[in-house]
């Protein structure tokens, strides 16, 4: 490691109530030396962001500060902390009940201590010391859209997580909402149908044979993207996608941080 980076990012991607959020904390618990930097902290202030169909458009590329992601992930790659200035609000937002066993986690933990130990590919990637590297998990729901090309070359692992209409639906209907810079969000009536879905649709349908983002990826998109996705179809669950997320990690890390 030449020392010229302090961290490697992940982003991890998908529509809205996919579980990125979940995912990305049992990461930083799993991982040593990590931390999670949320696209939700980029959101412009409410009265800046764009309506549709008369509703406030949370989920579209106009909501969020470009420049002030962009300036953060530098800052991170460089330095290896968050900004000075960025004010997380987003790790107030509960998730709810974590769905994957304590034994599970634990025994994930194990295999990635050991992948640590000296001899193994893991050894001083992401311990302690200050001269080594660390792990910024990047939560966003628009990471890998057209419209944000601007932040892609600074993910170094690029995760895609995968959701049916119904499934992201009921989900994001059942939470009670989000803080945000000025109090409290609550989506209101017909919001997913109207804004979260159509523009998840809009923002991605170019990755999917025919346009259908319940169907099946282009496969000349994902190695041009270097997208990362799980086989398996929609609504794979937590602990499954959490095991085949570590162990991408742990295959992926050590061959980026011997080019850093």
């Amino acid at each position: 490691m030449s020392g010229s980076r302090k961290a490697i990012v992940v982003g991890i991607s998908g529509c809205s109530s996919s579980g990125k959020t979940t995912l990305s904390r049992l990461l930083r618990d799993i991982f040593p030396n990590t931390f999670v930097l949320h696209q939700d902290d980029f959101y412009k202030p409410e009265i800046e962001l764009p309506k549709k169909h008369g509703l406030v458009d949370w989920d579209c590329a106009e909501a969020l500060s470009m420049p002030d992601m962009v300036k953060s992930l530098n800052h991170i790659r460089q330095a290896g902390t968050f900004p000075p200035d960025l004010d997380s609000k987003e790790d107030q937002n509960s998730v709810g009940q974590c769905p994957v066993e304590d034994a599970t986690i634990d025994s994930l933990k194990e295999q990635v201590k050991v992948w640590t130990q000296p001899g193994n590919p893991g050894h001083g990637i992401l311990d302690s010391s200050s001269s080594n590297l660390r792990l910024c998990v990047f939560d966003g729901f628009l990471l890998y859209s057209k419209s944000v090309a601007d932040i892609q070359p600074l993910i170094d692992i690029k995760v895609f997580l995968r959701v049916s209409y119904a499934k992201a639906k009921a989900r994001r209907e059942a939470r009670s909402g989000y803080v945000t810079l000025e109090g409290f969000w609550e989506d209101p009536p017909e919001y997913v149908d109207k804004i979260v879905w159509p523009n998840y649709v809009d923002d991605h349908k170019w990755m999917f044979e025919n346009e259908d983002v319940e169907g099946k990826f282009k496969e000349d998109i994902l190695q041009k993207t270097e997208l990362k996705t799980q086989t398996g179809g929609l609504d794979v669950d937590m602990t499954t996608t959490l095991q085949w997320t570590v162990d991408l990690l742990m295959q992926q890390l050590p061959l980026l941080a011997s080019k850093i």
